[in-house]
């Protein structure tokens, strides 16, 4: 099978990561729940990780590491526990329904939302945003990346709008943590929501949140923390405070696999090589007749994704043609982006999304060229 699903999850991962898993699943008791070996092994990852992340996205203290199980729950944590009725948000068409959904509910309890557009190529003018913000604006909520055009989002920008006005920064970085370099203190971040699974190249249901400190969210969740058992009420420390019931702590020994090995091979290598394989599959299909390619390709900065259509073909059709008659596994549909969907105009047809990883080789890309060459003709 040729795998260009990675903006979905990636399904390879480094072998120091399934090993670490493997481990911890033989060694790791419950984490702050005992003083034997066990767990305190598994505290220790924990904690480690927390350190290991806070390095990577330049926090200010582990303590605002939190761990989640992907960013969706993240998402959910963050903008359900700043938000109160009468704020207003700012947010984009870019985003995906893991921020689309949460502030849909808020907006039920009385929280009013602005969405900057984006033109046909799903392209976000930062003075649109900047003229969203208004004096009762508590955030601006924002994609890094987006999952279905790969266009990058210039978030150092958006967080000095945010910094200037005062408002809250809450960034999804779903397509862009581990890819991208992200400095949270840099980039005025107030919350930032990863993911383990994708660019991370750790396991699924893993993932976290670096909140600013000093910032006070509310939990989503209360529940066994492993102290203070006697209050009523969870404990507001953090990391603690966002942090309910068991870890996934053979994920977490998995994800600090990943994040070394990141770390070793370098992001900026890793990112390079995955935008050359993005190049080489955007030239080899971009003046194929009957093939339209969405997204901002006037500049290289952007996420190793390319999305398109043939003709009038369905494309959860291409997707099954691809997979049966190629072994090429890609993402159809409407990728959980419905705004942006409307903004390309590919609401009842969907896109057929590739997307890419370093261990993707030259040899697959030109089989997923010649794929859409032979479907093009077909189309015709």
């Amino acid at each position: 099978m040729i795998y260009m699903d990675n903006a979905a999850t990636t399904m390879q991962k480094p072998k120091e990561v399934v090993r670490a898993v493997a481990a911890a699943m033989e060694s790791m008791g419950n984490a702050g729940r005992g003083a034997h070996g066990a767990s305190l092994s598994a505290s220790r990852t924990v904690y480690d990780t927390r350190e290991l992340l806070c390095r990577f996205f330049n926090g200010t203290s582990p303590r605002q590491i939190v761990f989640t199980a992907n960013s969706t729950e993240s998402l959910n944590i963050a903008i359900k526990g700043v938000l109160n009725p009468g704020d207003h948000v700012v947010t984009t068409v870019m985003e995906h329904n893991s921020v689309l959904r949460p502030l849909y509910e808020m907006e039920e309890k009385g929280v009013e939302l602005t969405f900057v557009k984006a033109d046909e190529r799903g392209v976000m003018d930062l003075a649109d945003l900047e003229a969203a913000i208004r004096p009762d604006t508590k955030a601006v909520v924002c994609t890094n990346g987006s999952n279905l055009t790969g266009n990058y989002v210039d978030i150092e920008a958006v967080g000095a709008i945010a910094a200037k006005y005062n408002v809250l920064f809450i960034v999804d970085a779903s397509q862009t943590a581990g890819v991208f370099p992200i400095d949270v203190q840099k980039m005025h971040i107030d919350i930032l929501c990863f993911t383990g699974h994708k660019s991370l190249l750790g396991p699924q249901g893993t993932g976290g949140m670096y909140v600013r400190e000093g910032l006070e969210v509310r939990p989503l969740l209360s529940g066994g923390s492993g102290v203070q058992t006697y209050s009523k009420t969870h404990p507001k420390e953090m990391p603690t405070a966002l942090e309910a019931g068991t870890l996934n702590g053979h994920g977490i020994a998995g994800l600090h696999a990943a994040v070394e090995y990141l770390m070793s091979e370098g992001i900026d290598k890793i990112r390079t090589r995955e935008q050359e394989l993005m190049w080489r599959f955007y030239e080899g299909v971009k003046d194929i007749p009957n093939v339209k390619v969405y997204g901002d390709f006037s500049t290289k900065n952007r996420c190793p994704i390319v999305t398109l259509n043939i003709g009038a073909y369905d494309s959860s059709e291409v997707g099954d043609a691809l997979l049966m008659d190629y072994d090429i596994s890609i993402r159809p549909g409407a990728h959980c982006a419905p705004l942006m969907h409307e903004a390309l105009g590919t609401v009842g047809q969907g896109a057929v999304r590739f997307s890419f990883s370093h261990y993707n080789t030259e040899e697959e890309v030109d089989t997923a060229i010649r794929a859409i060459q032979e479907l093009s003709v077909d189309e015709e």
